[in-house]
């Protein structure tokens, strides 16, 4: 069961935050961890990794704020298959509370 419970489950990342105590003016995803990877980057290939590992198209959201949105969507970019998902993100405070 465990391979095919993959189309049912969802990555989920949370990337709501600046790093302005960091002296960052950009969301804190995109700083740079490993060589020119950020940990966004980590995030995605992780992604990538499983879909194609398990052969299932792996759902990948993040919940991003007003100041994380546009960077990490222009960010993304690199990631076609990534950032091609209309439902890749969601906004804090734009969506019904649950």
């Amino acid at each position: 069961h465990g391979a095919s419970l993959l189309k049912e489950s969802v990555v989920l990342k949370l990337n709501g935050g600046l790093g302005t105590g960091m002296g960052l003016d950009f969301a804190k995803s995109l700083l740079k961890v490993k060589g020119n990877d950020t940990f966004l980057d980590l995030t995605a290939k992780q992604v990538i990794s499983m879909r194609k590992a398990y052969k299932q198209n792996v759902r990948f959201v993040l919940m991003n704020s007003f100041s994380t949105s546009s960077d990490t969507m222009e960010f993304l970019q690199k990631y076609p298959d990534i950032v091609s998902d209309p439902d890749l993100e969601f906004v804090q405070n734009k969506v019904p509370k649950l």
